[in-house]
C-alpha cells in the first residue's frame, strides 16, 4: 500500500450559514467544544499504547487480528455506542513462515546469504534458482528495456524511485504485476529506507496468491547486490520460501451515530497491520484516531444532521479487503446511494491542511472550513492541495463515484523509514501530533455531517472513468485489475 499520509474524505462547499444546519457562530462554537474536549480528555494515545502492549501486531486472519477486532468493538461500546456491529467477510489469509535468499555467481558454489523478508501473497512453496536482471525502478519503461533478458529471471527493482525526477512511482504490487507480465520468475525489491531495514507488504494487486516469489532486501543489501553484479556478474539468485495461505474470516467493526437523515458520512481507518512489529504508525495512529473521534462525538452528545458510521477496516494491507467488502455490500443493498462522503485515516499525522483529491467542487469547502478551524487553533496552516491517489480504504468508495478527499499530515523521516518494518512500534508515536489528528479530523467530520447542501455529488460510471483518467490513475488501476471500463 502506497501511503500518502492523508485523511481521505469526501467534501462539500461551505457557502455561509445557509449551507449548514447550525449557524456560522454555532459551527465555530462546536469547533471550540471539540478542541477543548480532545485537548482535555482524549484517550487516543492511551488506547493505542494499551492495544500495542496487549495485542501486538494486528495481522488479518491471525489470533492477534481477531483480538484487535474485539478490542475495537468493546472500546466503541464503552464510549456509549449502542449500535456497534461486526461485518464479517471471508479472505484468503496469508502469513509468512521461512525464507532465504542466496546470491551466487553463475556456475559457482561461492554463495552469499542476504537478509530478506517475504512479501505477502508470495507462493506457499517456492524454490527458485535463476539469473538476476536489474530493472532499476521497476517502471514499465524499465522492464521494456530488458524484455529480451527478463523471462525466467529474477528482477531486482527499487521500491521507490532513484535517480529520476518528474515520474510517477508504482506500488510494489504493480511492479510485481509488471514482472509477471514480462515473464520474470521472481522479484527482489530494494527498500529505500537507509541502512538494514527490511520492509514487508503485499506484492499482489488482488489480494490473491501471486505466481512468483517476491521478497524485499535492505538498502544496504541492494547496494551490495548491484556492486556484485558489476564486479562478479552474471549472478544467480536462489530463493527458498515457505508460507501459509488459507481461507479465514475477518470482521470490519462499525459503530453508527444516527443522524436526522439516512444520508451518511463514513469515517474509517484500517485496524489491521503487518506482523513484523506492532503497527503503531501503520495504521495505529489512523484507526485509533477514528476511535477517539467516535468518543469525542459521544462525549459532546453531538446529534448530526447526517448519520455517521465509524468503521475499523480489516484486510487493508492484504488488498483493501475489508473496504472492498463493505462497498460491495453497500452496492448490493442499494445503500451506496446514501453515502455522501467517505473519510479515511491512514497514517495521517498532525494535519496542516486539505487535499481536495482532484475535485474542484470541494476546494471552497476545505478552505472555508479550514479558516474556521484556524479561528479556534491559530497554528492550523489551512494548506490546500488537489490530487487524487490510490492504495488505501478510500479507493473502493472512489471507484463507486463517492466523493473522497483528504487532510495532509506529516511524519518525520525517522518514522517513515519504519514503514512496514520491524521498527514500527509505539515509541514512534508523538502524543500531541496524534491528538491533533483527532481534533482536526473531528472538526472536518462535524462540518461534513452537518452541511445541508452538498455540491460534491456522487459521480456516475462514465463521470468516474473520466475523473480517474484525468487524475492519471488509469495505468495503476489497470495493473491492479480495478479498471472496469
Amino acid at each position: 500500500m502506497k501511503k500518502t499520509l492523508l485523511i481521505a474524505l469526501a467534501g462539500s462547499t461551505l457557502v455561509g450559514a445557509a449551507a449548514f444546519a447550525p449557524s456560522a457562530d454555532d459551527l465555530e462554537a462546536t469547533f471550540a467544544r471539540i478542541d477543548a474536549e480532545v485537548r482535555q480528555h482524549s484517550r487516543v494515545y492511551a488506547t493505542l499504547q494499551d492495544a500495542t502492549q496487549k495485542i501486538g501486531h494486528r495481522l488479518t486472519g491471525s489470533t492477534h487480528g481477531m483480538e484487535a477486532e474485539t478490542y475495537a468493538f468493546n472500546t466503541l461500546k464503552s464510549y456509549g455506542f449502542s449500535d456497534v456491529k461486526y461485518q464479517p467477510f471471508e479472505v484468503e489469509s496469508w502469513s509468512r513462515d521461512t525464507v532465504t535468499l542466496s546470491i551466487v555467481p553463475e556456475s559457482s558454489d561461492n554463495f552469499r546469504e542476504v537478509p530478506v523478508v517475504s512479501l505477502a501473497h508470495s507462493p506457499v512453496i517456492s524454490d527458485l534458482r535463476a539469473g538476476i536482471v536489474d530493472v532499476g525502478n521497476g517502471l514499465e519503461e524499465d522492464f521494456e528495456q530488458v524484455k529480451d533478458k527478463i523471462k525466467g529471471k529474477v528482477a531486482v527493482a527499487n521500491i521507490g524511485l532513484v535517480g529520476v525526477t518528474g515520474k510517477k512511482n508504482l506500488h510494489r504490487s504493480e511492479k510485481t504485476a509488471l514482472a509477471i507480465k514480462y515473464g520474470a520468475g521472481g522479484i527482489i525489491m530494494v527498500n529505500q529506507a537507509p541502512g538494514k531495514i527490511l520492509l514487508t507488504g503485499t506484492a499482489s494487486v488482488t489480494g490473491a496468491l501471486i505466481a512468483i516469489p517476491a521478497v524485499c532486501i535492505s538498502n544496504d543489501s541492494g547496494r551490495e547486490l548491484r556492486s556484485w553484479l558489476k564486479e562478479e556478474g552474471p549472478l544467480e539468485a536462489h530463493v527458498n520460501m515457505r508460507n501459509f495461505s488459507k481461507p479465514i474470516k475477518a470482521r470490519n467493526v462499525i459503530a453508527t451515530l444516527k443522524g436526522k437523515t439516512d444520508e451518511r458520512v463514513i469515517v474509517g481507518g484500517h485496524l489491521d497491520s503487518w506482523d513484523l512489529a506492532t503497527g503503531a504508525i501503520d495504521n495505529g495512529i489512523g484507526s485509533f484516531s477514528v476511535l477517539d473521534m467516535a468518543r469525542t462525538f459521544k462525549a459532546l452528545k453531538i446529534k448530526p444532521y447526517r448519520t455517521i458510521q465509524f468503521v475499523m477496516f480489516m484486510g487493508e494491507e492484504q488488498g483493501l479487503l475489508g473496504s472492498k467488502h463493505m462497498v460491495k455490500e453497500l452496492a448490493r443493498t442499494g445503500e451506496i446511494s446514501q453515502v455522501s462522503y467517505m473519510m479515511n485515516l491512514d497514517m495521517t499525522n498532525d494535519p496542516k491542511g486539505a487535499n481536495a483529491f482532484g475535485r474542484a467542487d470541494m476546494e471552497d469547502f476545505f478552505q472555508k472550513i479550514g479558516a474556521g478551524i484556524k479561528k479556534v487553533d491559530p497554528s492550523f496552516e489551512n494548506k490546500l492541495s488537489n490530487r487524487a491517489g490510490l492504495h488505501s480504504d478510500h479507493q473502493p468508495f472512489m471507484l463507486e463515484g463517492v466523493p473522497v478527499a483528504g487532510l495532509s499530515g506529516s511524519l518525520s523521516p525517522s518514522v517513515l523509514q519504519c514503514y512496514h518494518a520491524d521498527c514500527d512500534r509505539f515509541d514512534l508515536v508523538d502524543k500531541q501530533q496524534l491528538e491533533n489528528t483527532v481534533r482536526i479530523g473531528s472538526m472536518y467530520l462535524y462540518a461534513l455531517a452537518n452541511a445541508k447542501k452538498l455540491p460534491a455529488k456522487r459521480l456516475d460510471s462514465m463521470q468516474t472513468r473520466d475523473y480517474l483518467t484525468t487524475q492519471g490513475l488509469k495505468e495503476e488501476l489497470v495493473l491492479g485489475q480495478d479498471w472496469r471500463w
